[in-house]
């Protein structure tokens, strides 16, 4: 093992125990970390380590530093999507150490497609094209309400219970899943987003249009989905050509 590589390893397995801490309500929001001298003396690690380890969670939105005054616990922890490649809610929520709970509201053929929806999954008219509305939840917390629309082939066979866990998985079993294009926008609360998300009718809230795809191109499922914004952030990778 190199010299740099087992410096990542410690100063990683020092920041996923912080993490872990943080969690776990060890520490909790808003409070000051031990020292980078007793932490580093806790670990059997050097100063330097703690001080990679905590650079790490700085980065990932986890800690923040006051100049002069110390690290602490950055409140509220907004879930991060894209922060690791595309993931489903269940997935992430899993990363994140959270439990995640999935309400079917709807799940019907429906029998006037929208062009947008129609022309985003490149189906013509002859297609019967699903809708799928689902609350998803996070330690029982509402976080975002999902309208997905796919073709029949991808759901037949297939009862609301069944999206009541990951679509991903569900969607796996018959198809590939290689990428997704995102539309991020910001719109205010509806009466209706209100009562499903317990947020207050005018707040912020994210509305993202979504197109899934095979890594031959082909489009699977068209989503537009409502994120809480004080809950939720995006990151994206830009490349430059």
């Amino acid at each position: 093992m190199s010299e740099i590589h087992s410096t990542r390893v410690k100063f990683e397995k020092v920041a996923n125990e912080i993490e872990k801490r943080i969690q776990e309500g060890i520490y909790v929001r808003s409070q000051k970390l031990p020292s980078e001298y007793d932490l580093a003396k806790e670990f059997a690690v050097s100063r330097l380590t703690v001080r990679k380890a905590i650079d790490e969670l700085i980065q990932k939105n986890i800690l923040y530093k006051l100049k002069g005054k110390g690290t602490y616990v950055m409140s509220p922890q907004k879930i991060q999507s894209g922060h690791s490649g595309l993931k489903g809610f269940t997935e992430a929520a899993k990363e994140y150490g959270k439990v995640s709970q999935t309400e079917v509201i709807a799940f019907h053929p429906i029998k006037k497609v929208p062009t947008l929806i129609q022309e985003a999954l490149k189906l013509d008219e002859t297609t019967t094209i699903y809708e799928l509305v689902r609350r998803r939840n996070l330690d029982e917390s509402p976080m975002t309400v999902e309208k997905i629309y796919l073709a029949k082939a991808y759901v037949e066979g297939l009862t609301a219970q069944d999206f009541e866990g990951s679509l991903f998985k569900l969607l796996e079993e018959k198809v590939e899943i290689a990428y997704s294009h995102q539309e991020i926008e910001a719109i205010l609360v509806t009466k209706e987003l209100a009562e499903l998300l317990n947020v207050a009718v005018g707040g912020p809230l994210l509305k993202v249009h979504s197109v899934t795809y095979t890594k031959d191109g082909m489009p699977i499922l068209y989503d537009e989905s409502y994120y809480r914004a004080d809950k939720y952030t995006f990151k994206n990778t830009l490349l430059r050509n």
